[in-house]
């Protein structure tokens, strides 16, 4: 029988009672987690006393902050459903989630505050909390609440069964929806993540990756509450200050996307001591093989990249360090307990889980295993077609190779046909990062009369002096880029769209890319 998140949480504590559980670098708090047990513990009672019950949804609107990190486990401990929303988002995103969700109350601080202001007075049921001083007229001292709140061990039914979380999805290609997670599917991710990046209570973890994707909340900072090792929370990624704590915090290891990873090879590493750091955690998608030697040649780590989704807890495949450049390009193989199958795609509707392809041949990437989602919030035909037949149908085109190893291709709205051929946006992306001038890159399809599309690449360039006629050159001289599949446009911009979890945003791209050919 699986255990709930409150009461791994309570078992931490009782083993490690005095051991430092919690830095929160911005408010330079630290907390043991007997410490951190009590603030929990308050916070939970604070909710009871405002009315919150077992079912209702406590939102958060916030950066990386022990208030979210205390709320986690909170909600978890009586019952209630815990909702993070990206910070990320704007006024008119924010509505629309708590529209949808309906929350009892919404935690948010100052740096948010412009996302909550003009549309608070929509949501008259709704409490707002504000974690910082100043509160604004419409919401309540978050610090006010707890403080006058019981210390009391809170007493609450929880199963295994019961919901934890909505996490609503990151939107690569419109509307989020929200993913509805049991305690039992949340808990079963955490020691399959321990497993596979050998946690232990000696490790102290960085979050610096969004608390409010469960990239980073599930495959990184709950495991290591789960086997009593640290957290230092970082407010938001800066690449200065990630180096700045990994010397003076000695940081073992944590999780970013790649675009992380490359921004803090950039910087200058002679001022910092970086070698308590033994391990990187990465996803979002694969890392060039380019990225994985500097990571390894500048900072010495091993690296373990994990695929997967909101729907599915969220990793459904890991690749190990041993395999990053034998399998360059793969997202590794299956998690414990999971099955991966690659299926023909149905234009029609769910595709059908026993129709395989073989391997090396692609097709949808669709899974099964204890970490899956229960459905989709208020959305029963989204869940039932993603769910057809037991199997979450992920949307993303790919292939297994002979030894059952993963290799994401594409999403299938994002795959490119032109004359007839099926190009996949990523095969042109990895030709192109081998330009030392590149820093970001997004290849999208663009409507052609005669081909149906044409290859069209948005370029952000870490080199100022890169032009068109020097990546041009570079797809040419490829021996893995065949020359219909060569852009026949390039874009170059400041910086490319990405969600919470580092992944491009590419319908925000298209709509660029119709903005320039209308305006121009």
């Amino acid at each position: 029988m699986a255990t709930t998140i409150g009461k791994v949480f309570d078992l931490t504590v009782g083993k490690y009672p005095n051991k430092e559980a919690l830095f929160d670098v911005r408010k330079n708090l630290r907390l043991t987690y007997k410490e951190w047990s009590l603030e929990i513990d308050k916070l939970a009672n604070a909710l009871l006393q405002e009315g919150v019950r077992k079912g209702d949804i406590i939102s958060t609107y916030l950066f990386n902050t022990e208030e979210l990190a205390t709320a986690f486990f909170a909600c978890a401990k009586i019952g209630a459903i815990f909702n993070p929303i990206n910070f990320r988002l704007m006024s008119e995103e924010v509505a629309y989630i708590l529209s949808d969700a309906n929350p009892k109350i919404v935690l948010f601080e100052k740096m948010l505050e412009s996302g909550i202001d003009p549309i608070a007075k929509r949501f008259p049921q709704t409490a707002f909390w504000y974690i910082d001083e100043d509160a604004p007229s419409y919401a309540a001292s978050y610090k006010a609440k707890v403080a006058s709140a019981p210390r009391s061990k809170v007493k609450a039914s929880i199963d295994e069964n019961d919901v934890y979380a909505i996490m609503y999805t990151s939107g690569t290609t419109g509307r989020p929806k929200g993913v509805l997670h049991r305690h039992r599917e949340i808990v079963e991710q955490s020691l399959i993540v321990i497993s596979a990046t050998k946690l232990d209570s000696n490790d102290n973890g960085l979050v610096t990756a969004p608390m409010f994707h469960c990239a980073e909340l599930h495959c990184a900072f709950l495991p290591r509450v789960h086997v009593g090792a640290k957290n230092t929370i970082l407010h938001h990624f800066e690449p200065k200050q990630v180096l700045q704590l990994i010397t003076e915090e000695k940081i073992t290891k944590f999780f970013a996307a790649p675009t992380m990873w490359n921004m803090l090879l950039q910087e200058n590493f002679d001022e910092y001591q970086l070698d308590s750091l033994t391990l990187g955690l990465y996803g979002a998608a694969p890392m060039a093989p380019t990225l994985v030697y500097a990571c390894k040649d500048k900072l010495g780590i091993s690296l373990v990249q994990a695929y997967g989704m909101t729907e599915m807890g969220p990793a459904i495949t890991f690749l190990f360090d041993d395999d990053q450049i034998r399998k360059a390009g793969s997202a590794g193989q299956a998690c414990l307990n999971h099955e991966i199958r690659i299926v023909r795609p149905n234009e029609d509707g769910p595709s059908d889980p026993d129709d395989t392809v073989p391997a090396g041949e692609t097709g949808e990437i669709i899974v099964q295993g204890p970490c899956m989602m229960s459905g989709y919030y208020h959305n029963e035909e989204a869940s039932a077609n993603s769910l057809y037949m037991g199997w979450y149908h992920s949307g993303d085109i790919g292939y297994l190779d002979d030894e059952g190893y993963l290799f994401v291709k594409d999403r299938v709205d994002d795959m490119i046909i032109s004359g007839g051929e099926n190009i996949y946006p990523r095969e042109v992306e990895d030709v192109l990062y081998t330009h030392s001038g590149v820093l970001d890159v997004a290849v999208i399809g663009q409507p052609d009369d005669r081909w149906g599309e044409t290859v069209t690449a948005f370029i952000v360039r870490k080199d100022p002096d890169l032009t068109e006629e020097m990546l041009d050159e570079v797809c040419k001289n490829s021996e893995e880029l065949a020359n219909y599949k060569r852009p026949r446009q390039y874009i170059f911009c400041d910086a490319l769209p990405r969600n919470a979890s580092g992944k491009i945003q590419k319908f925000m791209l298209r709509k660029r890319l119709e903005d320039l050919f209308s305006n121009g």
